[in-house]
């Protein structure tokens, strides 16, 4: 690979003259530039990130951290903030943690040896110390984490929505299937449900049984909580990936769905739209978030003295098959 200096050596200039030219700092003569270029082209020469960000100060490199990569959830964020990222001369690096910390820890220290530029943190099981002693730039994705700022919608009420939307098209026994304790954006999500049917007589927390975000987890859970409560005719999943799962359930089950077990679940994501039933759901605007989130770590990391806060967006039911 052609050095800067071979690159200088070829167009007959100083090594700053061509760094000049490539930064596009100061007044260059036409004729030079336009020999620096040439030996540029010829020699293929690519500047190493590297060295750029020591001389430059900054860094145009975003990672993305992703608890599962297979929840189809996460790729359709994670597209928005690559699409966002490259328009603006940013390169991503995407991080699968599998929500574990150890894996977490060894990602964030070896992109922070790499000079990253800015990190958007939907997975965090990071300690908040560690966390508040990265010297880049942090927003949080879908989920909160304290004293970040985050990009997130309006988990609670529309959790509330979902549950309505069950009652109003006839459910009497509405069951949740809960996502991690410690995920935010679960926790707001039940706590939306529980608004919704804790006052309700027939309520009590043998309706609650969490699926862990994941298909086989709601699959299991739910196969189980109707062998207690066959009297369930609605469940409120909190994600799409567990809603997939309540039908493959109610199918080993031999329950009719909306005719015998209304489900509802909340993200928007595509493999909703081709289950059998299609699936009704609370619809995140995904990319949309993931565009924010990318443009806020892009704008800190360029503007660093700038104030930002955190934003928060509406999400919207979908109609489908799945409920009455």
């Amino acid at each position: 690979m052609a050095t800067i200096r071979e690159v200088a050596k070829l167009a007959g200039v100083s090594v700053a003259t061509v760094s000049r030219v490539m930064n596009k700092n100061g007044y260059i003569n036409e004729k030079t530039k336009e020999k620096v270029e040439a030996a540029i082209k010829e020699l293929d020469y690519r500047p190493n990130d590297v060295a750029r960000t020591l001389f430059k100060g900054t860094s145009k490199m975003i990672a993305l951290f992703v608890p599962d990569i297979m929840n189809p959830f996460f790729p359709e964020l994670a597209r928005a903030v690559e699409d966002t990222a490259n328009k603006s001369g940013y390169t991503f690096i995407l991080c699968n943690t599998d929500n574990n910390r150890e894996k977490e820890m060894k990602y964030l220290y070896a992109l922070l040896q790499k000079t990253i530029g800015g990190v958007v943190m939907v997975s965090s099981s990071i300690p908040l110390e560690t966390l508040n002693k990265v010297n880049v730039p942090i927003v949080a994705l879908d989920r909160e984490i304290v004293d970040m700022i985050s990009v997130t919608v309006n988990n609670r009420t529309g959790a509330i929505e979902a549950v309505r939307h069950l009652q109003e098209s006839g459910c009497k026994r509405i069951a949740h299937i809960s996502g991690p304790e410690d995920t935010t954006s679960a926790v707001e999500r039940k706590k939306g449900y529980l608004e919704a049917v804790e006052q309700e007589n027939w309520f009590s927390e043998d309706f609650i049984t969490s699926g862990e975000y994941t298909f086989e987890g709601a699959y299991q859970a739910v196969k189980e909580l109707i062998k207690k409560h066959p009297e369930i005719d609605g469940i409120f999943a909190a994600n799409d990936l567990m809603g997939v799962g309540v039908l493959k359930a109610a199918e080993a089950l031999n329950l009719r769905v909306p005719e015998d077990l209304s489900v509802i679940g909340f993200d928007g994501i595509e493999l909703g739209k081709i289950t059998t039933p299609a699936l009704t759901t609370m619809g995140q605007p995904i990319y949309e978030i993931g565009q924010r989130a990318a443009e806020i770590i892009i704008d800190r990391m360029e503007n660093k003295q700038k104030e930002v806060t955190s934003e928060q967006y509406t999400v919207q039911l979908i109609k489908r098959q799945s409920t009455k």
